[in-house]
């Protein structure tokens, strides 16, 4: 969404350009990944590479901009989730994280440097990402569903590490390790 300066009124071609920066930069990161070369991107746009910063002061504020309404409908996924049954609850929310995550190569990095750098432009996120996975933990842990060591955190980084492995190997095998970790995360059903 754009963002103009307060009040002002964006130009036309401030905003033309805000919006190709955005749309080659998310064509750029699915085929080559978050490291992809910024001053490409801008090249490809026809602008200068100034004014890409000028958007975008750096590779997360264009990552965070990007990522924005994408955040918002895993977020609104992820309060619907503390409603469903706790097993099924977490498994669903780490698949859509992951899934979410493993959208650009390099993005699980990203994230997962941002969830402690408060300076981050992903820190916000990465903070409501961990805060909806402590709900859902503590929910699953309060229904006997899961270890009572299992935090929020734990899962946040099980969904970057799934999110990196799923960048480097098959959907398929990414899925199944998940599956076997998560398996790991719940409390030992009691054979009859």
């Amino acid at each position: 969404m754009w963002e103009a300066k307060v009040g002002r009124r964006p130009r036309a071609d401030a905003r033309r350009n805000y919006d190709a920066l955005l749309a080659e930069a998310d064509a750029t990161f699915r085929e080559q990944g978050t490291g992809a070369s910024l001053e490409g991107i801008a090249r490809r746009v026809g602008v200068a590479i100034g004014t890409l910063y000028g958007h975008f002061p750096n590779r997360r504020a264009l990552v965070g901009a990007l990522l924005r309404e994408r955040n918002e409908a895993l977020f609104d996924a992820g309060a619907a989730l503390t409603q469903a049954p706790p097993e099924e609850a977490l498994r669903r929310w780490v698949d859509v994280v992951v899934a979410h995550a493993a959208s650009y190569q390099g993005l699980a990095e990203l994230l997962a440097d941002g969830v402690d750098d408060e300076a981050s432009e992903l820190h916000a996120s990465c903070a409501r990402m961990t805060d909806i996975g402590e709900r859902i933990v503590s929910h699953a842990i309060g229904s006997g569903v899961v270890r009572p060591d299992v935090t929020g955190a734990d899962v946040f980084a099980l969904m970057n590490a799934a999110a990196w492995t799923r960048e480097h190997t098959s959907e398929e095998q990414a899925a199944r390790l998940v599956s076997y970790t998560i398996d790991g995360l719940l409390v030992p059903r009691r054979s009859a």
